[in-house]
């Protein structure tokens, strides 16, 4: 399902089994739920399930029906397969110890594009210009005059003396901290959804096994 490294970019093969359930790792799922049946999250299932929605009643929504003089057909595609919507219910449902809303959108963003959380990858230290100018020489740093501490009078330096060039620094340990602390969150909410549905075997078509993710990738690196 994954390719090489650690940029991973999965196209769903997972098809729910007829005869019987097939086994299948949370993600390979998830990937399968969001990509293939195209479920989307829905926040008020009760609400969206019964028409109504907040501050509009029942008696406006029947009324308005009346004025069409139909009812209102959504059409366009079929419908979802039963452990996909079943998939999309456990997402929307994630509890707030394992990121809430934020991360059900998340982990359905990832799984529709089939890849997985990579900021932490490309994070190496590095120390660059804060801004660059374009040169017909070519292009430079930026510079400009130093009014920090340390600046020498005016009249004690020459016409090109009294510059500095600002710079940023990129990858430092705290960026690569909360990088791997959102893959830790990532790969902890995974792991409640797949515990969820080994204990509920609610599924269809489906077997979940223990498969993971790595939990700690950077660790692999050489």
């Amino acid at each position: 399902m994954m390719g090489g490294g650690h940029e991973q970019f999965a196209v769903a093969k997972t098809r729910p089994g007829r005869a019987g359930k097939v086994p299948v790792a949370i993600w390979d799922l998830l990937v399968w739920a969001f990509q293939v049946e195209c479920v989307g999250l829905d926040f008020d299932e009760m609400g969206s399930t019964s028409g109504a929605r907040p501050g509009v009643g029942m008696e406006y929504i029947l009324m308005k029906r009346g004025d069409l003089g139909c009812t209102i057909d959504g059409g366009g595609r079929s419908d979802p397969h039963p452990d996909a919507d079943l998939v999309a219910s456990a997402v929307s449902c994630l509890p707030e110890g394992c990121g809430g809303r934020g991360m059900a959108a998340c982990i359905a963003e990832l799984a529709r594009l089939g890849r997985w959380p990579d900021q932490w990858q490309h994070m190496t230290p590095s120390c660059e210009p804060a801004a660059w100018k374009d040169h017909w020489r070519g292009r430079f740093a930026e510079k400009s005059i130093w009014d920090g501490p340390g600046r020498w009078p005016a009249n004690q330096i020459g016409r090109d003396d009294g510059y500095c060039c600002r710079v940023v620094f990129t990858g430092m340990a705290a960026e690569q901290a909360r990088a791997r602390r959102a893959w830790l969150n990532w790969w902890g909410a995974l792991l409640e959804l797949r515990c969820t549905f080994q204990m509920r075997c609610d599924l269809t078509g489906f077997m979940i096994t223990d498969e993971m993710p790595p939990r700690a990738p950077w660790k692999k690196r050489s």
